[in-house]
């Protein structure tokens, strides 16, 4: 009997590496606003720090673990920490390259001089003096590195510090080594110097104190001063079973997360190797955490690089489009009842979600509002609202999700708020994260109870609203609120998918209860149809795929002669184009000026298409530990819509590149789609012409 062929995943890890080239890609494409193109430097140095805060720990831990042929080994194989640090290592040298061979010189060209790595002119010397003195010096705390001080030494995750070479004048020819921050924290990375001729002037907070360190250091001679940063792992235990205050047990880990354990130190290359020996066991950390790097990091801080000629060099704001169903002389509730709504962010205007709520809020016909939130914007207009709908005397339930990477502390703050206002607040269930963008209003008519649902694909967060592009549906469909209730019920019970009785969904579809099954069986019908020598085909949007029996079934589809599109912005473990395993499966990457944010399902249906959009990706996270709720589009026009939109991503050739699959290692690289003489479509800015052009039928 023949073996077997072994089904190939691609790393999840590397091809999150691969999407963050990706983005790297934007910062180098000339077509691109220069200001623009220096942001996706930011968000590439961002992202890398989120990597190593989040990812690295896990590979350097299972990596290390003793497994033989398992899963585990599988995915973290002995060899992928250095495969990890060669990868990024060449991406780094490529983003430096980029800064210094394009990015610095364009702005040149435009009159503005950042000093990068330079002398600074003698004309700006005194005014560098007189910032430092009176605003700098403040906020530097130098400390001698001695081994009696080693066990308080602390070094912050991601902060900036020099570590410098000095000569105490009374002892020659003994160096010490001493630790000096560079306050970011306090104070702006970037400052404008005065114009000399026609050119504005930046520089760096770090030259600032460069320039002065003779004044930080009275009685030494200055032999050399290094640039480091370390980054620590960002994971938080969090006790999984729920015993006593969740809200009080992630307050304290929240304590801890920025005192966690160093997964790299990033140094500037030019440190000797004696500095950096002593560095590595001062701070009693391991070879390969130590990450050679320039002479500036966090440089993340690029997005805030002042634009002295302000508002020039950056992209036209594309102003968000009215939706015409929606009209501000009749109540928001009379419009979703004539006729369901969707929204397209941020192509449309995030404000009708800010009315859905404002006006429930006073609408004295409204009884009862519950919401799921998972990242709440800073400043919440829609937590305001919810907190008024209360002190209006109406009933609100919110589960706020205090898991949520990063956005701990922000939920805890709206958290307390709410409950202060008489809100109910549901806080987060154990071994679950509930990630659901799910609303649902309970509206007295003509002595009947009415449900007004809204479902979407992004967070109730007006100020990622501005920049992701997610679906919003509200809808007056009672079967949607029927279903809706059941869930924030099992949300507030606490009670199990096994203790819940029958399950209560038809429509919807809620990982923990059905989800996988309904996908599975949607895949399944397009192989039968396949099979049948029916079209079949099924395109799929997502930021992340992993999961591997979702992945499975996608291989087994394109066996079956399935026709398998897939637009996955991140993670991808799907291997596409291997013979016998995924022939019939493109996938297409988009990065542009928005952040692609949706999960969109499209089955054929032998003509008679069925769509799916929700808050769930297909990882091992989202299908098995995640309170997810995905939702069908009955509405044949919106269905039409959502389909002439995945179409024109299908069809992007200018932002977009294509997956191909490096068997060997592993990783995915991305494939330009753009070919000599082809006619080049952007879909984001094709999708916003879109969206206008219906406005104005």
């Amino acid at each position: 009997m023949a073996e077997e062929k072994k089904i190939v995943f691609l790393n999840r890890d590397l091809s999150w590496l691969s999407f963050n080239h990706r983005v790297l890609q934007e910062a180098a494409d000339r077509s691109v606003p220069l200001y623009n193109r220096i942001a996706f430097l930011a968000i590439f140095s961002s992202n890398l720090d989120e990597f190593f805060r989040v990812r690295m720990p896990s590979i350097f831990a299972f990596t290390s673990i003793e497994a033989k042929k398992t899963t585990l080994r599988e995915e973290y194989p002995k060899e992928l920490v250095q495969i990890v640090q060669n990868m990024v290592l060449e991406q780094q040298e490529e983003f430096g390259s980029i800064l210094r061979e394009q990015i610095l010189p364009e702005l040149q060209q435009n009159h503005i001089c950042l000093y990068y790595n330079q002398p600074i002119r003698a004309e700006h010397t005194e005014t560098i003096r007189e910032y430092f003195l009176s605003k700098v010096l403040s906020f530097l705390q130098p400390v001698i590195l001695q081994k009696e001080n080693q066990a308080t030494i602390f070094l912050e995750n991601n902060a900036l510090y020099f570590i410098v070479d000095i000569e105490a004048n009374d002892q020659p020819d003994k160096h010490q080594y001493a630790l000096l921050n560079i306050p970011s924290g306090n104070l702006r990375r970037f400052s404008e110097l005065p114009m000399l001729g026609d050119d504005h002037y930046l520089v760096f907070l770090d030259d600032v104190v460069r320039e002065n360190i003779e004044e930080v250091f009275p009685g030494f001679k200055v032999h050399g001063l290094y640039s480091v940063k370390l980054t620590r792992d960002a994971e938080m235990n969090i006790e999984d079973e729920f015993i006593g205050d969740i809200a009080e047990k992630i307050e304290k880990q929240l304590e801890k997360r920025e005192a966690g354990l160093a997964t790299r130190l990033l140094y500037d290359k030019t440190m000797p190797a004696e500095v950096k020996d002593f560095v590595q066991k001062y701070f009693m950390l391991r070879k390969q955490e130590m990450v050679e790097g320039g002479r500036y990091h966090n440089l993340r801080d690029l997005g805030g690089l002042p634009n002295p000629l302000r508002g020039q060099l950056t992209q036209a704001n594309w102003p968000a489009v009215a939706h015409p169903g929606f009209d501000n002389h009749r109540s928001i509730f009379q419009t979703i009842a004539e006729k369901e709504r969707m929204l397209h962010l941020p192509y449309h205007s995030y404000n009708y979600i800010l009315r859905f709520f404002n006006e429930a809020a006073i609408d004295p016909g409204v009884k009862e509002i519950y919401v799921t939130l998972y990242r709440v914007a800073a400043d919440s207009h829609i937590v305001n609202a919810l907190i008024s709908a209360a002190k209006n005397g109406k009933k609100v339930t919110v589960f706020v999700e205090l898991k949520a990477r990063f956005d701990e502390a922000n939920n805890l703050k709206w958290s307390k708020k709410m409950k202060a206002a008489g809100i109910r607040i549901i806080n987060s269930i154990p071994r679950l994260k509930v990630h659901a963008k799910v609303a649902l209003i309970k509206r007295q008519e003509d002595q009947q109870d009415k449900w007004y649902s809204f479902m979407a694909t992004g967070n109730f967060n007006e100020a990622t609203g501005r920049f992701y592009t997610d679906h919003v549906l509200f809808t007056f469909n009672q079967d949607f609120g029927n279903e809706l209730m059941p869930l924030f019920d099992y949300l507030q019970s606490r009670k199990q998918p096994a203790e819940y009785g029958k399950i209560p969904f038809k429509h919807l579809l809620v990982s923990q209860f059905n989800m996988i099954k309904r996908f599975s069986q949607l895949i399944d019908r397009e192989i039968d149809n396949a099979k049948a020598g029916k079209p079949a085909s099924i395109i799929i949007k997502l930021n992340n795929l992993q999961e591997r029996a979702m992945i499975a079934r996608l291989y087994k589809a394109s066996k079956a002669g399935v026709k398998v599109h897939l637009i996955v912005r991140s993670i991808c473990c799907l291997a596409p184009g291997v013979p016998g395993q995924s022939e019939n499966i493109v996938v297409h990457r988009i990065v542009d000026r928005y952040l692609e944010h949706a999960r969109v399902f499209a089955f054929h249906n032998n003509g008679e298409p069925e769509y799916y959009m929700g808050s769930a990706d297909w990882m091992n996270r989202n299908l098995h530990s995640r309170i997810e709720v995905c939702f069908p589009i009955y509405d044949k026009q919106m269905g039409e819509e959502l389909q002439h939109i995945l179409d024109l991503q299908l069809k992007d050739n200018k932002k977009a590149v294509l997956l191909s699959s490096d068997v060997q290692t592993g990783a995915a690289n991305n494939i330009r789609v753009l070919s000599a003489g082809q006619e080049p479509l952007a879909a984001q800015q094709a999708i916003y012409d879109f969206v206008k052009s219906v406005t104005a039928r």
